[in-house]
């Protein structure tokens, strides 16, 4: 049975370093994110790696995997997610997908995908998830 559960995550830290020669086109950048998610997901503390492509000023995509350690409606333990987004001037879409065998504890066997859409400004950003555990 899929269970829905919803929240909002903020950025806590946010450090991204270019990757190539300067002034390259698209340009690449990987950047390292902390972020704290409330709700549905209790993560007080991620660690996230992200591969970005500028294909404009402020237009892309990006892939990465953040880890969250803490609980899944009260089911506490770790695991990952596997990202994939867009971004422009207006801000981010993404979604993401459990990575498989990544749960541990009582997350063991999660499973689900979900998403979330940020714009620029916004302090929080909402996201929904939907999963399964065995």
């Amino acid at each position: 049975m899929s269970i829905r559960t919803t929240g909002r995550f903020t950025f806590a830290d946010w450090e991204e370093q270019p990757v190539g020669p300067a002034g390259s086109a698209p340009r690449l950048a990987r950047s390292t994110v902390v972020n704290s998610f409330t709700g549905g997901i209790e993560a007080p503390s991620t660690s996230c790696a992200y591969t970005i492509t500028y294909t404009g000023e402020s237009v892309g995509t990006f892939t990465g995997v953040e880890l969250l350690s803490g609980s899944v409606d009260g089911h506490t333990g770790s695991f990952a997610l596997e990202q994939h987004g867009t971004f422009d001037a207006g801000g981010t879409r993404c979604t993401f997908e459990v990575v498989p065998g990544s749960g541990t504890g009582g997350l063991a066997g999660l499973s689900g995908s979900g998403g979330f859409e940020y714009r620029h400004g916004e302090t929080s950003v909402p996201y929904v998830m939907t999963y399964a555990l065995p």
